[in-house]
């Protein structure tokens, strides 16, 4: 997941090039439309971001229930080391999936405030 995260945020890395490449130079300003290329960027920033969360969330929901599911088989055998391993294995993922939405959030507001 974390992968193709890296992959999804290539917009955000690369919202001051694509910010360059939009605003015409003098040569350009007939030719580009930079209202109508500003508000592609826009909606394509929206996109990404909106397909993101719902990825991120969508990973939390399934390791929520995965983490629940093994907790509840832990209670009926504490003594199951191999069980206890997945159940602490899932926490870990849990964890760096909601840490992935605190990165979300930076990587957001840092797009938009260059964007701006």
């Amino acid at each position: 997941i974390q992968e193709l995260l890296r992959v999804m945020r290539t917009i955000d890395d690369r919202i001051v090039h694509e910010l360059n490449t939009t605003i015409p130079t003098a040569s350009f300003v007939g030719k580009v439309d930079p209202g109508q290329t500003c508000k592609e960027l826009y909606d394509s920033l929206m996109d990404a971001h909106t397909n993101r969360e719902r990825i991120i969330k969508n990973c939390i929901a399934q390791t929520s229930s995965v983490v629940k599911t093994l907790r509840e088989e832990r209670e009926k055998a504490q003594d199951d080391v191999a069980l206890l391993k997945q159940l602490r294995k899932e926490q870990t993922k849990l964890k760096l999936m909601q840490s992935e939405l605190n990165v979300e959030e930076v990587v957001n507001d840092r797009s938009w405030k260059v964007l701006s």
